[in-house]
């Protein structure tokens, strides 16, 4: 049972994380630019997206050319967990107001600075239920407190490549991913286009409900040409409030995500994996990470603040350390 000292001191660490917020982001002074109802899968699924622009932009010869250069095509896509929004919509409830310091606009930064040479992508989930519960219907089919029902073929990668296209033409982005074409012969990406994954809390369940769906959509030509583009999928701290599933655990799964040669990574805190009142939580994070290794996945793990309080805010926290 968590002590009354490590519920002051999360409380405490909130207050101080929220001042440090200031008066706020001003998108416009901090380069985000906020992309509304962008189209995805099949035209009738739309999602708002945050882009924040490389800070550094690295340079590299041309292959034809040693003395020419041009930017990198890096791009990091972020899924927030429950409450995390606009920072604007944040400030107007009071549940959401003292986790401002996690609103998409403050975490945008975050990711800039631990990605400083991609572009950063938060994908805000398509319901906030109650404006806590996000829910990512278009991802994974779900309740309206955004617990998964898993399933083969969802259309959640697909969504993904779709709302990637959209939105890097709506950005003006050179260099955008083409449209889809349903050939069996698709348009090569652009050159030295890769993508990095990352999923918080909640935002974990769109990780996983695209584990399941990665055998489909290795037979479809131009998603097999965007899959290979992914270098490195982040779970951090995943969570939902279903009683199951908050991990990967089907071998067959798990055994397309080891062959696929993507690096895995697996940042956790005590507040999930080892919260006696969800015990499930902690086993099926041992096992995902277990059967990967065996499987021959690269793959790493880390457990943070193990000797801190439990509380949601080191939840949060894991964000900036991981």
């Amino acid at each position: 049972m968590t002590s009354v000292r490590s519920v002051v001191t999360c409380l405490s660490l909130a207050i101080i994380a929220n001042r440090m917020n200031g008066s706020g982001i001003s998108a416009a002074s901090s380069g985000l630019l906020r992309l509304s109802a962008v189209p995805g899968y099949d035209g009738t699924r739309v999602n708002d997206l945050l882009l924040l622009k490389p800070t550094t932009q690295p340079q590299r010869p041309c292959d034809n050319d040693s003395t020419s250069l041009r930017d990198g095509n890096s791009h990091v896509v972020f899924f927030p967990g429950d409450i995390q929004n606009f920072q604007e919509e944040m400030s107007k409830q009071a549940d959401a107001a003292p986790w401002l310091s996690w609103s998409l606009e403050s975490v945008a930064l975050i990711l800039g600075n631990r990605f400083p040479a991609s572009h950063i992508w938060l994908i805000r989930a398509s319901q906030i239920y109650l404006h806590k519960f996000s829910c990512y219907h278009n991802f994974v089919e779900s309740n309206l407190f955004g617990a998964p029902e898993h399933s083969p073929d969802y259309g959640a990668i697909r969504h993904l490549r779709s709302l990637l296209e959209h939105s890097m033409q709506q950005a003006g982005l050179p260099n955008a991913l083409p449209p889809l074409s349903g050939t069996a012969t698709p348009d090569p990406l652009p050159a030295d286009f890769t993508l990095t994954l990352v999923g918080f809390s909640k935002g974990c369940v769109v990780l996983n409900q695209m584990v399941y769906e990665l055998a489909g959509a290795r037979a479809d030509p131009e998603l097999s040409l965007f899959l290979d583009s992914i270098s490195d999928i982040f779970w951090l701290d995943g969570g939902h409030s279903g009683g199951s599933e908050t991990w990967v655990t089907d071998k067959c799964a798990l055994a397309e995500l080891a062959s696929s040669g993507v690096a895995v990574h697996a940042h956790v805190t005590p507040y999930e994996v080892k919260n006696p009142l969800r015990a499930w939580v902690g086993r099926e994070h041992h096992l995902f990470i277990k059967t990967l290794e065996n499987l021959g996945a690269c793959v790493s793990q880390k457990l943070h603040f193990e000797d801190e309080p439990v509380c949601i805010l080191n939840h949060f926290r894991v964000i900036q350390e991981f």
